[in-house]
């Protein structure tokens, strides 16, 4: 029996050692655990990593931190717009350093700046969130915030796109609106980032007609065969992601004129129209002949009318004074003759004088 009791003592000694170093293995891996330091500091996600916002909105650009109790260093925080190009160096928009918040502006825009500020009154309470008053398009970039206290430190980069809402589309109807024929109807919106998204429906809460398709990109509602219960009030509505707006038409049902009136019609008016042209041309020509045969009649009438042109001795030393003419002797020649042949003397006549103001001989 004792040296039975012997052997026990003894595998117990011989095993006690291996429960004592599990046991101090155990409690070196607990206190391990419990004394191990915080991982430093910690950024944390407050929101999306893409936003999208109107132009005109405010948004702020969530930066929540917390360090760590073997962060002992000075607060650094920094807000940066990424350049899009990886060999470019980012740009400082804002940062708190020494109790102290400075603007660093943004390619040397400080408009741009101005809207620029801590959303905290603080940030140096574990807020660092970025507030950005009045977006515009200029806005849409890639941001990130850093934040330091050595030696840790951590950043988160979040995207921000700044977008335009749509105006107020213009609606229009191209077609007759006659029954069987097609329609086609139009809604277009000037402003607006894309994608834009067009949707037509009625007012009066109806399904759209089975005949018609509409096309979401280009805003354009056709319908084949239009009938009178397709007639009504159509709306169109165009969104995106950040605003929508609409327009409203009225679309008409008429009925289709009468195409043997139009024909006879036509037909008409084509003969009125040559009957006229007709009516104007022989005018036109029994105008141009009276004109003719007047100006002829009047031609004759001068030739009968004229008075024969007086008949006025031209002197031939015209250069010389009024007073002095040419004494002329005029002698009848069957007389001189008979004279000679009888024997008689040649009769002399006296010199005939000239009126200097009338040009005849008195």
């Amino acid at each position: 029996m004792f040296g039975l009791y012997a052997d026990l003592r003894r595998s117990f000694s011989l095993r006690r050692p291996p429960c004592i170093f599990v046991l101090l293995a155990c409690t070196a891996a607990l206190l391990s655990t419990e004394v191990k330091p915080a991982q430093g500091m910690a950024v944390m996600s407050t929101g999306p990593q893409t936003i999208q916002k109107a132009e005109g909105e405010s948004v702020t650009l969530g930066c929540a931190y917390t360090p760590s109790p073997f962060d002992t260093g000075e607060l650094d925080i920094e807000w940066s717009v990424v350049s899009p190009d990886t060999t470019q160096k980012d740009y400082m928009l804002v940062s708190y350093s020494g109790g102290a918040e400075y603007h660093h502006g943004h390619h040397g825009d400080h408009a741009f700046a101005e809207g620029l500020s801590f959303a905290a009154g603080d940030p140096s309470k574990g807020d660092a969130s970025l507030s950005i008053r009045q977006l515009s398009p200029a806005h849409s970039a890639t941001y990130q915030c850093k934040v330091k206290k050595s030696p840790g430190v951590d950043a988160r980069k979040m995207s921000l796109v700044v977008m335009v809402k749509p105006s107020v589309p213009k609606c229009w109807v191209e077609g007759g609106e006659l029954v069987g024929e097609a329609a086609s109807l139009h809604c277009l919106s000037a402003e607006g980032s894309p994608p834009l998204k067009y949707t037509w429906r009625r007012q009066s809460a109806e399904p759209l007609p089975s005949a018609a398709t509409q096309n979401s990109v280009t805003g354009e509602l056709k319908i084949s065969n239009h009938s009178q219960s397709f007639a009504g009030i159509y709306l169109c509505e165009v969104n995106n992601a950040v605003g929508a707006e609409h327009c409203r038409i009225n679309l008409k049902a008429n009925k289709p004129p009468n195409r043997a009136a139009v024909i006879v019609g036509t037909t008409v008016g084509s003969l009125l129209l040559i009957f006229i042209l007709l009516v104007f041309l022989g005018l036109l020509f029994g105008k141009l002949s009276n004109r003719h045969d007047y100006e002829k009649e009047f031609s004759n009438e001068i030739r009968e009318d004229a008075p024969p042109p007086d008949s006025r001795p031209v002197s031939r030393h015209t250069g010389r004074s009024s007073g002095q003419h040419p004494q002329v002797t005029y002698c009848q020649v069957g007389s001189l003759n008979e004279g000679h042949s009888r024997g008689h003397t040649p009769v002399k006549y006296a010199p005939v004088q000239y009126d200097g103001e009338y040009g005849y001989a008195v």
